[in-house]
């Protein structure tokens, strides 16, 4: 088992934004590549987590149980039992940087807890830029069996620790094509 595995979720409807997120290109790459490179570059490794119709260049491993979001794309990673540590990012996050998630990843290893999940200044957390201990699977899978899909439905099961981060940007997330084009615009953060 390898200290850290880097996984990117693909997985959503994308209904807001009326587009596959993932496929958006800025500079010549997609969202999805993008997001892969700078997962890799954080810890050296990246499996993409979605329908494998929709990403086949990727070679994507499929949510283990359909239809259950991001908390459904996060058992599955945590399920394939790769690392200790596994960093877990929603594709949609483009100012998300390397080495911010590196420097997230550090502070995990660094901590007791089964998940680290960064807290803007304001008290907002962030789960789909978090990293997961192995031994959250069990948690994780309780909570799907309970009909719970909202990730944070998870962490009354969990040891949940916090990195404080001092800008929001590198965990905003794009749902919107006015979110899109302000991030084209270079508005965001």
């Amino acid at each position: 088992m390898r200290p850290v595995a880097g996984f990117v979720l693909v997985g959503g409807q994308s209904s807001r934004m009326g587009s596959d997120k993932a496929m958006l290109e800025d500079s010549g790459l997609t969202l999805l590549d993008s997001m892969a490179a700078r997962v890799r570059q954080a810890v050296g490794n990246v499996t993409v987590i979605g329908p494998s119709e929709r990403y086949p260049e990727w070679n994507p491993v499929a949510d283990r149980r359909p239809g259950c979001g991001p908390l459904g794309g996060i058992e599955t990673a945590l399920a394939m039992r790769l690392a200790e540590w596994n960093l877990i990012v929603a594709v949609d996050m483009p100012l998300a940087t390397a080495g911010f998630l590196s420097s997230v990843v550090r502070a995990a290893q660094e901590c007791d807890g089964d998940c680290l999940v960064p807290l803007s200044p304001e008290g907002r957390a962030e789960p789909l830029c978090a990293v997961w201990r192995h031994t959250s699977l069990a948690a994780v899978q309780r909570t799907l069996d309970a009909g719970v899909r909202k990730v944070t439905g998870v962490f009354d099961d969990l040891q949940v620790s916090h990195f404080i981060i001092d800008n929001q940007k590198y965990v905003t997330n794009l749902n919107t094509p006015a979110d899109w084009q302000d991030y084209l615009r270079g508005k965001l953060g």
